[in-house]
């Protein structure tokens, strides 16, 4: 079996005195709340982090949910809770009228819908700020303090208030900037690239009417870490399981193994047919040094799209496109790739990427516009990617140090909980 080049995460720090000489249960963390989004790309930000800080055995997912469908589409810009208050105004007037209620060849969307199926769990809890409360207080003496780790814009709200009624038996992490105060937070994990707003290239794109409502608007203060890219539950650990899980369908592939991953574009990352007919000629081009190669595509990859890569290159021998059926192959192709080209559209899948310290190819970085552009300029000045051109020999290799951003996200929790006095239970 080929050998997976990722660096195992950074262990836990040294066993210390028994509990009973650090103040008893109260200043070990051994349990942890994820307010979610409902947003996969989120969510597994969360879950990464609290999986590389060993508690991903004590951990509760808890998902903010907006209405969706109709009008509401209109409405995600406000914050959840004015969302849903609206949301229920509309709804004693009008009922559940179809019209304000669905999108076009879409069903009505409910409240709060199923939950937990994006995670592997059977059912996810609604998030209430009084209910965690409630619990972080009431079993502090028995269970110890809670370590509550949230990602998105919907969460914020949820996690500051969690922090400021329960501050001495929380410790609260934001994951992504939240555009808001910083001290609400203990501690904030936030990309780089979401300070691209302060650089001079970036105040040159903005008219200084505007300047002031960009944000963030103040250099990283010492509760925030920053990361190149997105935290993933991509380790060691995981990707051992996987070349096991997976060493019958992929061991006996033709090497080298080329993982293509394709998704979707963005406000910031526009594409079309037009990037789909360019990697597929490409992928032509280099088809010749390939053994085999694997295309998927994500939640986020319109139909055009991936009909036509299906079209272009489905028949072809080497080629092999993932039906979207289960099992997912994702963290297979992860463990046996010998190689990735991915679209320029996605921290999380070029972060994954990066972690494994394996060749990783571009292509559409030159489509991806403001902290996007920034992001991918820091990936390749560190000699984590290369684009992706079609003159490629695939079956050169090289390598670079291993992404490794959540395990260093990890580390500084443990910093932070020291500095507090509290430490995780090793």
């Amino acid at each position: 079996m080929k050998p997976i080049r990722l660096p195992e995460p950074p262990g836990s720090p040294p066993r210390g005195v028994p509990d009973i000489f650090e103040g008893g249960v109260y200043g070990v963390v051994k349990r942890a709340v994820i307010i979610g989004n409902g947003f996969p790309a989120s969510e597994n930000q969360s879950i990464g982090l609290v999986r590389a800080l060993g508690l991903s055995e004590k951990q509760t997912l808890y998902r903010v949910t907006r209405p969706r469908g109709g009008v509401n589409e209109y409405l995600h810009w406000l914050p959840v809770s004015l969302h849903k208050q609206i949301y229920y105004i509309i709804r004693l007037i009008y009922g559940y009228s179809q019209v304000l209620f669905t999108s076009r060849g879409s069903r009505v969307q409910s409240l709060t819908g199923e939950n937990g199926g994006s995670v592997g769990l059977s059912s996810v809890l609604e998030a209430d700020v009084k209910s965690i409360v409630k619990m972080a207080k009431g079993t502090a003496e028995k269970d110890g303090p809670l370590l509550v780790v949230a990602c998105g814009r919907d969460t914020i709200s949820i996690a500051s208030s969690i922090k400021k009624l329960a501050s001495e038996n929380v410790f609260v992490v934001q994951i992504q900037h939240p555009r808001t105060q910083l001290n609400r937070f203990d501690l904030v994990v936030a990309p780089q690239h979401d300070y691209y707003a302060l650089t001079p290239h970036a105040q040159e794109q903005v008219p200084r009417l505007f300047r002031k409502y960009i944000t963030p608007d103040e250099p990283p203060s010492k509760n925030v870490v920053l990361t190149v890219g997105a935290l993933h539950q991509v380790d060691f650990t995981a990707l051992r399981s996987a070349a096991i899980a997976w060493h019958d369908e992929f061991a006996p592939l033709p090497k080298p193994l080329i993982v293509v991953n394709i998704g979707g574009p963005t406000s910031r990352c526009k594409y079309g047919i037009d990037l789909s007919k360019q990697l597929t000629t490409y992928l032509r081009g280099v088809l010749d040094s390939c053994g085999s190669v694997r295309i998927s595509f994500s939640r986020r990859t319109p139909d055009k799209v991936a009909n036509f890569v299906r079209k272009e290159l489905g028949d072809l021998p080497k080629v092999y496109v993932w039906d979207g059926e289960e099992p997912n192959p994702h963290m297979g192709h992860l463990a046996w790739a010998d190689a990735f080209i991915v679209t320029a559209d996605s921290v999380s899948m070029l972060s994954e990427a990066c972690s494994t310290g394996k060749p990783v190819y571009v292509i559409g970085a030159d489509r991806c516009k403001w902290k996007f552009g920034e992001f991918h300029k820091t990936l390749r000045e560190r000699g984590l990617v290369r684009p992706f051109t079609g003159l490629e020999d695939m079956s050169e290799s090289w390598s670079y140090p291993p992404l490794n951003d959540t395990a260093e996200a990890a580390s500084r929790v443990h910093e932070a909980l020291s500095d507090r006095g509290w430490r995780l239970r090793p």
